[in-house]
């Protein structure tokens, strides 16, 4: 076991009822646990349909990190009509003259839907800054103004989750050399996938920015392990079913790995929990 936790580069001790999706016969255990999530994830829909629910989730992390691979199992079987995966691209002139926040927010849930961000408003806390793309006042004004951004959307009845994919850089590096390689991934190579490797130590120090300043206990940062895409993606399944309640849920089939999706604590910045 402590072989396999190393590999993820992460420490700790797994749950008792830990299964290995990448391991011995993980094929069929990787697609069988992901069925049964799925179908929760089809139970938790209707459930938000029927109760005029608004669901908002929050994708961030390295590039490379699985952001595209997560969100795409999540909502496989989802109602396409109540359900919205939002990537943006370069702003327009037009919109780099408005509000900052008003580009993402013709974009949020209205009541029966489930709106799944692959990258948000956080671009100004990571991206941006790393990049040169925004200046210091404006990464400051940010930071500054976020946590009431997301008050609000708490506010008018939007529950929203945050989650971060964390990798290491030898992953991140082998990863985006697979996407090289690969002529089905290339579409995914951009000029800051290129600089992602080069700026690895700029890009954590804005994460550490953006976690100390923006972890509230109204929209907590929830860090997800993700060396390891399969585990990745059905803890991800599991932690975001656990914290909703819906009409017929399974909850044994919930229980996320807490080595692998975990609340964001400030120490974990100062151990090797999360990657340098």
């Amino acid at each position: 076991m402590a072989d396999k936790l190393k590999k993820a580069g992460k420490t700790g001790k797994r749950h008792a009822g830990f299964r290995d999706p990448n391991g011995e016969n993980g094929d069929d255990l990787y697609k069988k646990e992901l069925y049964e999530l799925q179908v929760e994830l089809v139970k938790l829909h209707k459930d938000v349909i029927a109760n005029n629910r608004k669901l908002l989730v929050v994708f961030e992390g390295r590039d490379a990190a699985g952001k595209d691979g997560t969100i795409k199992r999540i909502t496989e079987h989802l109602s396409p009509r109540e359900t919205r995966i939002v990537a943006l691209g370069k702003p327009s002139d037009r919109e780099t003259s408005q509000w900052y926040f008003q580009r993402y927010a013709r974009y949020l849930p209205a009541a029966q839907e489930i709106v799944f961000f692959n990258r948000s408003w956080y671009n100004r806390a990571g991206v941006e800054p790393v990049m040169g793309y925004c200046t210091e006042k404006e990464r400051e004004e940010f930071l500054a103004t976020v946590p009431a951004f997301e008050e609000m959307l708490k506010g008018a009845g939007i529950t929203l989750f945050k989650y971060y994919l964390d990798i290491t850089r030898d992953e991140q590096k082998k990863r985006l050399e697979d996407r090289r390689k690969d002529p089905l991934k290339q579409w995914k190579l951009s000029p800051v996938d290129n600089a992602a490797l080069k700026h690895w130590a700029d890009y954590s120090r804005a994460r550490d920015v953006m976690f100390a300043r923006t972890h509230a206990l109204h929209a907590p940062w929830y860090v997800v392990s993700a060396n390891r895409k399969r585990e990745a993606r059905l803890n991800v399944m599991r932690d975001l079913l656990s914290r909703i309640d819906y009409d017929g849920k399974k909850a044994k089939l919930t229980v996320p790995d807490r080595e692998i999706v975990f609340s964001f604590d400030p120490a974990y910045l100062e151990n090797d929990r999360i990657a340098k």
